[in-house]
């Protein structure tokens, strides 16, 4: 899978024209794991994770010489759960999801002043900036959500030089309430 985030890299094709962004998406691993990151520990349930993992931290260091072995073995594991374990059980997953042909086969994202034209091998399909969701900046990607389910993840690798005539058209026809951190 690391080889795979190298070659896929360089692979990455985008042409700027105007007011057209035009990228070429190759998905990997990594950017399925980062997404899932994302989500895992967003809002609440990433407050919990910390303050559960560091609970349990505390508890190991200060109470080992007046624990048992199995309650230390318990502390250890829950220190470790969403620490260590949540993540190589999202990057395990994000593996078998990039192999999916409609992860590995590369999706070319075309936005203009009127629509957005998502094409993938040859099935294609255009919205226009009303149907769209919300747009998420995040430090290594947007998300462009077009429902609750449903969404495009353009890593900001493969945006490259054409980030900044993405953001303009994103905040010309996205209202502030439809995008976040842009």
């Amino acid at each position: 899978m690391e080889n795979e985030t190298n070659v896929t890299s360089e692979v990455r094709e985008t042409v700027r024209t105007g007011k057209t962004v035009d990228v070429t998406l190759h998905i990997t691993a990594k950017d399925l794991w980062i997404f899932s990151m994302y989500h895992a520990n967003a809002g609440f349930m990433g407050m919990f994770n910390i303050l559960f993992s560091l609970a349990a931290l505390y508890l190991l260091i200060f109470r080992w010489g007046s624990t048992t072995v199995p309650y230390r073995s318990l502390l250890v594991v829950c220190a470790l759960m969403f620490t260590v374990w949540q993540p190589f059980l999202l990057w395990l997953k994000a593996g078998k999801q990039a192999k999916r042909p409609a992860v590995k086969t590369p999706m070319r994202l075309v936005f203009t002043d009127e629509k957005l034209t998502v094409s993938q091998a040859e099935n294609s399909a255009d919205f226009n900036w009303e149907e769209m969701g919300r747009l998420d900046a995040k430090p290594a990607m947007y998300i462009l959500y077009m429902d609750r389910v449903h969404a495009y993840l353009i890593p900001k690798t493969a945006l490259a030089e054409q980030e900044e005539a993405f953001r303009e058209l994103v905040t010309a026809h996205l209202p502030k309430e439809r995008r976040r951190k842009i």
